[in-house]
């Protein structure tokens, strides 16, 4: 797609070529967890959650208060997926913990340690 804007809209297929391995970047996880990587549903429902509870509240008192309600729904979402649903399974990731793959390992810890600035983030 990037080539067939390349001549009418050079900035796009500049964009498209730039952003091509973060766009990519589910497809080095297991191909059982890409269908549920690729989509945001569960983190749209958990703001979804987040909201109808702020709304129930209303005005909070100050900021404490918010950051109490929004940890304890993000607490209870944790507990409730953690306890009832697997979303993603962990038979696929044992194959790359041992290395089985020719994959890199995604639980391997990074090469280099990662430091975010508050700029960077």
């Amino acid at each position: 797609m990037a080539a067939s804007a390349h001549n009418s809209l050079p900035k796009l297929a500049q964009a498209m070529e730039e952003a091509e391995d973060d766009v990519l970047a589910y497809m080095t996880f297991p191909k059982a967890h890409r269908t549920k990587l690729h989509s945001t549903n569960t983190l749209e429902r958990l703001n979804r959650e987040v909201k109808r509870r702020a709304d129930v509240v209303g005005i909070f008192p100050n900021e404490a208060s918010i950051v109490r309600l929004i940890g304890a729904v993000l607490i209870e979402a944790n507990d409730e997926w953690s306890l009832q649903h697997r979303y993603l399974s962990l038979e696929p990731l044992n194959g790359l913990a041992s290395g089985a793959d020719d994959e890199p390992s995604l639980l391997a810890p990074p090469a280099e340690p990662v430091h975010l600035t508050p700029a960077a983030a």
